[in-house]
């Protein structure tokens, strides 16, 4: 990565050990580097770590010798990216925000104001990659397998990446660790941020339950047996095992219960045991318009999908509707397949994009 005549570059400041050594090897290649500490979130409680990241921000800008610039987009996440995850939960559906941050936010507005500032390029610590051909960038998962963050970056419109470099995309992260140890800054070994950004470490059904309501209803087994009483379908997930409230019942195998489907018309929640879950598996599922981040080809092809960050790629059959939808199928049927998620397409590395799953076949 070497930098052609002095472009300057506003380089993504989390906190955080990746955007720091993503600002480190910009300065490296030559660089013009500002950093830009984007805030999107802001509860006075104990769960939200904004505050500390900037400080963190901070040390990493001075022990780096560049400006800091920060900027409030809170009320711009709350309106694109919060107002459609409550949406979405209560249309039943599981949403994906951390996707919808990285169309909306991060590689929306955040890149219109680096603009402003005067940048050339927007840059940010995601474990990506970004190759050039004849018909544009395309997106590339990250060297390391176990951080590649391109799944959460697939909904950004194609041209926009144009615009972006990701400095770590090749490399793993203990190697960004190293970096950051020998160049001394302060985050080095700062732990990963996990979870939602403005829920945290609290409890998801408590945070939730803060902006929607509880509607009780009845829990079944499959067969239709009584099992208890649910607080509200949005608080379950497909797949969930935790949390459910349900132990042993007569006549039932003494195995853990699963979520297995939210019946929306009758309120109730419907649970399988271990040994029906594969009975449950799906074969096929739709998506609503897909964002296409390489020309799709024509008619069916072959390709592999995630249905989830960090599940292993499947294999499947794609077929691309008249209304840019798609319709796949697994070559093994896939278990907890959740409207709401996203399916994102592969070809080895590189990401043909994707789009929400709509309905289950």
């Amino acid at each position: 990565m070497k930098a052609p005549s002095r472009t300057r570059v506003i380089a993504g400041l989390s906190g955080g050990v990746d955007s720091a050594v993503a600002a480190l090897l910009l300065l490296e290649a030559g660089y013009e580097v500002q950093g830009l500490f984007m805030q999107n979130w802001d509860d006075a409680d104990s769960h939200c770590t904004a505050a500390q990241d900037y400080q963190d921000a901070r040390a990493v800008a001075r022990d780096l010798g560049i400006v800091l610039h920060r900027v409030n987009f809170e009320a711009d996440y709350r309106r694109e990216v919060f107002a459609q995850f409550l949406e979405e939960y209560r249309a039943g559906r599981t949403p994906n925000p951390d996707v919808l941050c990285n169309r909306q936010i991060k590689f929306g507005v955040c890149l219109e104001y680096a603009r402003r500032l005067g940048a050339e390029r927007f840059a940010t610590g995601h474990y990506a990659r970004l190759a050039v051909d004849a018909s544009g960038a395309q997106l590339l998962k990250g060297r390391d397998a176990d951080k590649d963050q391109s799944y959460f970056l697939h909904q950004v419109p194609r041209a926009t990446f144009a615009q972006v470099l990701f400095p770590i995309g090749d490399l793993c992260k203990p190697q960004v660790r190293e970096r950051a140890r020998l160049a001394g800054l302060a985050v080095a070994d700062k732990p990963d941020s996990t979870g939602i950004c403005f829920i945290g470490e609290r409890p998801f059904a408590d945070f939730l339950a803060q902006y929607l309501p509880e509607t009780p209803g009845l829990i079944e087994s499959l067969q239709g047996l009584a099992l208890g009483t649910h607080r509200g379908l949005p608080f379950y997930t497909l797949g969930q095992r935790g949390g459910i409230g349900v132990g042993g019942a007569r006549g039932a195998a003494a195995e853990p219960w699963y979520v297995a489907r939210k019946d929306a018309r009758r309120n109730v929640l419907v649970l399988a045991q271990r040994h029906e879950l594969d009975t449950l598996a799906c074969p096929a599922l739709r998506t609503a318009p897909m964002n296409w981040l390489t020309q799709p080809p024509a008619g069916e092809f072959a390709a592999t999908v995630k249905i989830r960050y960090r599940q292993p790629d499947q294999d499947c059959r794609v077929q691309v509707q008249a209304n840019g939808s798609v319709e796949l199928h697994f070559a093994l049927p896939q278990r907890a397949v959740t409207p709401g998620q996203y399916a994102v397409l592969y070809r080895a590395d590189l990401c043909l994009g994707g789009g929400v799953i709509t309905e289950t076949l």
